[in-house]
């Protein structure tokens, strides 16, 4: 009976910690563009090829939540050290995985996502050119 107070204590404890990133400011680069033209562009291409992980529909570069902003913060400074933009994609896959990028890879994984559809219309255009080009046969008993 002791043991209840606590247990409901704990319970009521353990949401705090998934909500403090929402309470922290925002990284600097996530809402302030890179001084250099050229680097801010690249930044930019780059977040409109990576997605949103709590959004899910939007990219990084339209995307409003902490999360997204810290992923531009990682592009932006990342660029500005001189990396290359295919550079920081992967490192991005490496660390959040294939999902993060909306230019998916053909991987040991993937590969029958992108087999399937093309094995599909196959298969229905031999069964289309099947019953197209099938023979019209006589019914018995008809003249």
């Amino acid at each position: 009976m002791r043991a209840l107070p606590a247990l409901i204590a704990l319970a009521l404890a353990i949401p705090a910690p998934l909500a403090a990133q929402d309470s922290l400011p925002p990284a600097p680069y996530a809402y302030n563009q890179l001084e250099d033209p050229e680097l801010e562009e690249q930044a930019r291409e780059l977040m409109l090829t990576l997605r949103c992980l709590k959004c899910q529909s939007q990219s990084i570069a339209d995307s409003d939540a902490p999360m997204a902003g810290d992923m531009r913060h990682q592009v932006r400074t990342r660029l500005a050290a001189g990396e290359t933009p295919d550079e920081i994609r992967t490192w991005l896959v490496e660390r959040y995985g294939d999902y993060v990028s909306y230019e998916p890879r053909v991987t040991a994984s993937t590969w029958p996502l992108f087999v399937i559809p093309v094995v599909l219309l196959l298969i229905a255009g031999l069964i289309i050119r099947g019953r197209l080009t099938r023979k019209v046969q006589p019914q018995e008993g008809a003249e």
